[in-house]
C-alpha cells in the first residue's frame, strides 16, 4: 500500500479569475479508481449539458489513475471535455510523461475552467500555480517550437510534462491537437480547439514527490514479474521492433487497410510505407513513455535544407506510426515514404489530428472528382490522389484560409459533407472521421458504438480477426464488442496503455490494486466497469445525443471487408442489440 498517497487531490484552475485551489475527492477515487471513471464524474460535475463546447464553461479534465508511477505501461493521461467536433463527450488519451508528472505534482485530477483574457500558459509546479502571459507564443505557426520556448522559461529539467496546442487550437478547428513531449498527443475531438476557446497556449506540469509503498519487498518482486512478461510479450517485441507499422502489409493483404476514402482495396507499391521499409530507410531511434520498458514510439530522421543556406541541413525527428500511415498514406493513394513524413510534418506542426485530417482530405478528393466541390471553392487547389503537395497546401488552407469551404472543413467532415453534399461516402462515425480497419462488422460498428466514437474503443478489429476463422451471429458480434468495451473502462481508469491489456490480465490487475491500496475482486471490477460507461453515455444524452441519429456511412457496404462483404442487414440487426444492451445500463 502507498504511504501517503495525494492521488485523492483535485487541482482546480480557473482561468477568468487566475485562481487555483484543492479539494480532496477520495469518494471519486475510491468509487470509481481513476482515470476515466474519476474524470466522467467530475466533468458531470463541472460541465453543463447545454453549453457550447467552446464557450468559456466548457471544462478541461485531466485524471490519472492508481498504477500511474507504480507499474510498467501505466503511463496514460485521460483528458474529458465536451468535444467541439462532436458535441457531446470528447475523451481523448495520451502517454509521454503526463502521467508521471501529475502524479509527482500531488494530484489526481485536474480541472481547468474559464478562459484568459490574453493569451497564457499555465506552470503547475508542485503545490504551486502560476498564470504566465503566452503573447509572444500565439500566433507562431510552427506549433512544436512552443515547447522549447517554454522549456527553457521554466526552472526544474527531469520530470515534467509540457502540453501546447499549435495554430490549429487557436483558430479552434473542431480536430485539433494537443501536443505533449513532441511525440505524444491528445489527438482526437477536438481538446486543441478547447484551449484556443480558452487562451491557453500551453500547460507544464513538474513534481518531485515519491511514491513510497508500505512493503517494499512484496512490490519488488510483482513489479519485476510484470516486468518481465511484458518484456518476454512477442506482442511488446513486435511494438518495438516495427511499432503498430507492422500492421500495414498484414492489413494491406487482408484488404483491411482503407485506400482511397474505400473506392479501392488495391494500392500499388504499398510496400513503400510499410513498417519494414520505414524502419529500414528512415528510422532514427525509438523512445518510450515514462514507466514503459517497450519503447514503441518510432521516429524518423528526416534531413531537410535551410531555406536560406542550401548546403546546410538540419534533421527533423518525426512520429510515425501505423494511423498517421493509414491517414496520410493510403487514404490519399501515397505510397512514398518521404511524402508520408512530409505530411505527417505538417500535420505537427498545425496542431491538426491526423486521422480527421487525412479522411476529410480523402472525402474532398472525391467530392472533387464527382464535381460537388470546384476550384473556385478550393482557391485553386486541386487535390489528386497521391499528390503530397497539392495535400500540403490543403491542409494549410483548412487552418489559415478565411474562405467559406475551408471554414466548414475546419468544422469537421460531418459538418462539410452535410452542407455541400455526398454523406454517403463522407467516412464518419458519430461525427468522428474513421481510423484506419475496414476489417468488418466489428471494426465499423464499434467506431459507430464507442462511447467516445474514437478510434478503437471496442478493439472490434480484433473481433474481426476472430470472425475470419470462426462464424459470430448478431446476439455474438454485440455482447463482444459491449464487454469489451466495458472492460476497457478499468483499463483507461488505472491508466494503462491498451498495448499491454493482454498482460494486464483481470488477475494481474486486482494484484497490483492491493498493492496501491484497494480492496477489490473481479466482480466489483466489473461493475465499476458497467457504472462508468454508463455515465459517460449519460453525459452523452444529456448532451443532445440520439441513438437513432446513428448511422454507419454507406461507402463500407460497397467494398469488400477484411472479412467479405458487408450485409446491411445483418449489420443493422447487431446495431439494434447493441441498443438496447446499452439502454439497459443506464
Amino acid at each position: 500500500m502507498i504511504k501517503e498517497d495525494t492521488l485523492k487531490q483535485v487541482l482546480y484552475i480557473d482561468l477568468s479569475k487566475k485562481k487555483s485551489w484543492v479539494e480532496e475527492r477520495q469518494d471519486l477515487f475510491s468509487k470509481y479508481i481513476g482515470g476515466a471513471g474519476v474524470a466522467i464524474k467530475l466533468l458531470h460535475e463541472n460541465c453543463k449539458y447545454d453549453i457550447e463546447p467552446l464557450s468559456p464553461e466548457n471544462p478541461i479534465i485531466f485524471a490519472i489513475g492508481p498504477l500511474n508511477g507504480l507499474f510498467p505501461i501505466a503511463s496514460k493521461t485521460v483528458a474529458l471535455f465536451k468535444s467541439p467536433h462532436t458535441g457531446n463527450l470528447g475523451e481523448s488519451h495520451a502517454g509521454g510523461r503526463s502521467a508521471i508528472a501529475i502524479r509527482m505534482a500531488g494530484y489526481g485530477a485536474i480541472v481547468i475552467k474559464g478562459k484568459s483574457e490574453r493569451p497564457c500558459y499555465l506552470a503547475i509546479h508542485g503545490d504551486k500555480v502560476y498564470f504566465k502571459d503566452a503573447t509572444t507564443l500565439w500566433g507562431l505557426e510552427e506549433g512544436l517550437s512552443i515547447g522549447s520556448l517554454i522549456r527553457k522559461q521554466e526552472p526544474g529539467a527531469g520530470l515534467r510534462t509540457i502540453m501546447r496546442i499549435g495554430p490549429a487550437g487557436e483558430k479552434m478547428i473542431s480536430y485539433a491537437c494537443v501536443t505533449l513531449e513532441t511525440y505524444r498527443h491528445f489527438g482526437r475531438l477536438g481538446l486543441g480547439a478547447v484551449f484556443g476557446s480558452k487562451n491557453l497556449k500551453a500547460i507544464l506540469v513538474s513534481g518531485k514527490r515519491d511514491l513510497k509503498v508500505t512493503d517494499f519487498k512484496e512490490y519488488k518482486e510483482f513489479y519485476l514479474e510484470l516486468l518481465k512478461q511484458l518484456a518476454q510479450s512477442d506482442k511488446m517485441k513486435k511494438y518495438h521492433e516495427l511499432g503498430t507499422p507492422a500492421n500495414v502489409l498484414p492489413l494491406s493483404f487482408s484488404k483491411g487497410i482503407p485506400i482511397k476514402n474505400l473506392l479501392t482495396n488495391e494500392l500499388q507499391r504499398i510496400e513503400n510505407i510499410s513498417g519494414e521499409n520505414f524502419a529500414e530507410k528512415h528510422l532514427g531511434r525509438r523512445v518510450a513513455c515514462s514507466h514503459c520498458p517497450v519503447a514503441c514510439i518510432h521516429l524518423s530522421a528526416l534531413r531537410k535544407p535551410y531555406e536560406d543556406e542550401p548546403y546546410f541541413y538540419r534533421t527533423v525527428y518525426l512520429s510515425y506510426d501505423y494511423e498517421l500511415i493509414y491517414a496520410l498514406g493510403t487514404m490519399l493513394g501515397i505510397t512514398s515514404s518521404e511524402g508520408v513524413l512530409k505530411l505527417i510534418e505538417i500535420v505537427e506542426d498545425l496542431g491538426l489530428d491526423a486521422i480527421s485530417t487525412g479522411v476529410a482530405l480523402a472525402w474532398s478528393t472525391e467530392a472533387f472528382e464527382r464535381g460537388i466541390i470546384d476550384e473556385k471553392m478550393t482557391e485553386g487547389i486541386i487535390p489528386q490522389w497521391g499528390n503530397v503537395e497539392v495535400y500540403v497546401e490543403f491542409i494549410k488552407k483548412i487552418v489559415f484560409s478565411e474562405g467559406e469551404f475551408f471554414k466548414d472543413m475546419g468544422k469537421g467532415l460531418d459538418y462539410a459533407a452535410s452542407k455541400y453534399g455526398g454523406k454517403e461516402f463522407a467516412l464518419t462515425y458519430g461525427k468522428n472521421e474513421m481510423p484506419g480497419y475496414h476489417t468488418g462488422y466489428g471494426a465499423h460498428i464499434g467506431y459507430l458504438f464507442g462511447a467516445r466514437h474514437s478510434h478503437l474503443d471496442s478493439a472490434g478489429y480484433a473481433i474481426d480477426k476472430e470472425a475470419m476463422i470462426k462464424s459470430f451471429n448478431e446476439e455474438e458480434f454485440a455482447e463482444k464488442l459491449i464487454n469489451e468495451e466495458l472492460w476497457r473502462q478499468i483499463i483507461s481508469s488505472l491508466v494503462i496503455c491498451f498495448f499491454g491489456r493482454e498482460i494486464y490480465t483481470p488477475e494481474m490487475i486486482l494484484k497490483c490494486l492491493k498493492l496501491a491500496g484497494y480492496e477489490l475482486d473481479e466482480d466489483m471490477l466489473n461493475e465499476i466497469g458497467r457504472e462508468i460507461y454508463a455515465n459517460k453515455y449519460l453525459f452523452k444524452i444529456k448532451c443532445g445525443f440520439d441513438f437513432e441519429n446513428l448511422q454507419l456511412p454507406q461507402r463500407i457496404f460497397e467494398l469488400p471487408s477484411a472479412i467479405g462483404e458487408l450485409n446491411q442487414d445483418f449489420a443493422q440487426k447487431i446495431i439494434n442489440i447493441l441498443k438496447e444492451k446499452i439502454k439497459s445500463l443506464l
